[in-house]
């Protein structure tokens, strides 16, 4: 089955996306020659990279508390229109996010956080600089992609439990919640 775990990154040593993504950086970007089919792919609107998925400009180095909208309202203007590659669900047990990664067979998706508030979703597609320092600190999405989710209060963040299904370059991460006594607690 094509379907495997990712490892969860929850060491406390999140990456550093150190360059913020401003909208005119973005639209050079785009329109520049580096700006391949992959990035195309993976910016484009309705992908869960897109800078503009929650309708106005939104840097994906920024922590999103996607979770304190609803699914239904939050990407409603994207479903009408079936260009959405995101979803996210609740139940009585867990957060669910799921993203198609476009390129995904062809590239390194890892999933990461501070093990409490928030979660990465970040991947590189084309090969990092070459002067050794870390593609996050640079222009990073020139090499890669990242979406940055702020869990909710309610979020088990240490337990956090991602999926991916190679055949369809589809991503799943399940969030527990912590249980109302545990909740209290904390």
């Amino acid at each position: 089955m094509p379907r495997r775990a990712i490892e969860v990154r929850a060491d406390g040593a999140a990456p550093k996306w150190c360059m913020s993504l401003l909208e005119n950086t973005f639209t050079a970007f785009l329109k520049s020659p580096g700006a391949d089919a992959d990035a195309k792919a993976v910016f484009a609107e309705g992908s869960l990279f897109s800078p503009y998925l929650f309708g106005k400009f939104f840097d994906p180095a920024d922590a999103f508390p996607m979770w304190e909208f609803e699914s239904d309202v939050l990407l409603a203007a994207l479903r009408r229109g079936a260009r959405t590659t995101v979803d996210w669900a609740e139940n009585d047990c867990e957060y669910c996010l799921r993203a198609d990664i476009p390129g995904g067979r062809k590239c390194d998706v890892e999933v990461s956080g501070d093990g409490a508030k928030v979660v990465d979703v970040s991947g590189l597609w084309r090969a990092p600089p070459a002067d050794g320092r870390d593609w996050r600190a640079g222009r990073w999405w020139e090499h890669g992609f990242v979406r940055r989710v702020e869990l909710p209060e309610d979020a088990d963040g240490g337990r956090v439990e991602a999926y991916f299904d190679d055949g369809a370059g589809s991503l799943e991460i399940k969030v527990p919640k912590r249980s109302s006594d545990t909740h209290q607690q904390a």
